[in-house]
Formats: C-alpha cells, structure tokens, sequence
C-alpha cells in the first residue's frame, strides 16, 4: 500500500469462525494459502508436535487511508475544481486505484457523475481534452531560447501531452504534435520545428 502512495494506511484483520487449537509445544507455523483479497484471505496454522495438528482458517483484513474524496456534487464530463475535492479516511480494502491527494484530481474530468463522499479513482477520472478536432491551435516550437510559432489547425482532439496530427496553416503540412496546453502544440522531439 505504500508503494501504491497511499498515507496513514491502516489495517484490521479478523478471523472469521475461529476454532481453538489445541496446545503445541513448539512453534505454531502459520502459512499464506490465499492473500489476494484483504476482504477473504485463508491462512494455514501447522503444529508439527507428535500427533501434531493442522487448522485452516479464514481472514478478513480491512484496509483504509486517506484519500480524494468528492466533497459536492461532479455532473460527468465536468473538470473537478478545488472546492469539491477534500481528504478523509475511508475503506479502500474493495478499491484497487484510489487517488491518495487531491491535488492529483483537481483539473481532471470525472466520467461519471459523482455524489458528495464517493472515493475518487483514477480509473474514473481522465484529463480534460484540451484540443478538439478542427481547432485553431498555436503550433510552437522552442529551442536554445529561441522560439517559433505558427498557426496549424488540429486534426485530432487530444489532452495534455496527448500527441494528434496538426495541419501547417502555411504549408499545408500535416505534422505530428503533442499537446501542450489550450490550444497549443509543441514538437513531439527537439529539433522539429513547426
């Protein structure tokens, strides 16, 4: 979970229909037969005594941090803004792409409508297209602090570093650029001028 940047993750197990063991006199080795969900896991405790015993129990783990959640209403296909995003602890054991800061959500576009306190996921969200077909789009190229612009038009709708095919207003060229604001497009190397 730490890995996935997650904050102040917290885990709760329990064992669901516990059967008492008998006594062991030396170690009791647990073994991992299934960990690939928190909400049922099962677990193998092994007493390797003279007669010895072998027990299989079932896990429930609980995992929650804190993360994105909506703090208002989000129509779909509508940018999140600062106000409707907040942070709170919830329970994330069911939900493999929650976004851990708001601030990795604010600007994007929600694909679906959201209500007040629904987890938000990066499966959820995508960047807003920032270039649609057809668009009037400044086509600039920069280099060693030079910098040359000219109008092209976008053939392609694309979002923020999305590469589309542009059209040289001049030239009639049809380029490959990548998106790199409203309305502009950059090279997709260095070197390629407009």
């Amino acid at each position: 979970m730490a890995a996935a940047g997650l904050t102040e993750v917290q885990v709760d197990v329990a064992v669901v229909a516990a059967r008492a063991a008998p006594p062991c006199a030396q170690n009791v080795a647990i073994e991992a037969l299934d960990t690939r969900s928190p909400l049922r896991m099962r677990f193998l405790a092994r007493c390797n005594d003279t007669p010895g015993w072998r027990y299989e129990y079932i896990v429930r783990g609980r995992v929650s941090a804190m993360v994105a959640v909506a703090a208002a209403p989000v129509a779909a296909n509508e940018a999140l803004l600062e106000t409707q995003v907040t942070i709170e602890r919830r329970d994330i054991s069911n939900i493999a792409d929650p976004i851990s800061a708001p601030e990795e959500a604010v600007g994007q576009m929600s694909r679906r409508m959201l209500r007040p306190g629904d987890i938000l996921r990066s499966g959820q969200l995508s960047s807003p297209v920032l270039v649609k077909r057809g668009d009037a789009v400044l086509m600039i190229a920069r280099r060693e602090g030079i910098e040359v612009s000219t109008a092209g038009e976008a053939l392609d709708a694309g979002a923020r570093g999305a590469v589309v095919r542009v059209r040289n207003a001049g030239s009639g060229q049809v380029v490959r650029m990548r998106v790199a604001g409203q309305g502009t497009v950059e090279p997709i190397a260095n070197g390629v001028s407009p």
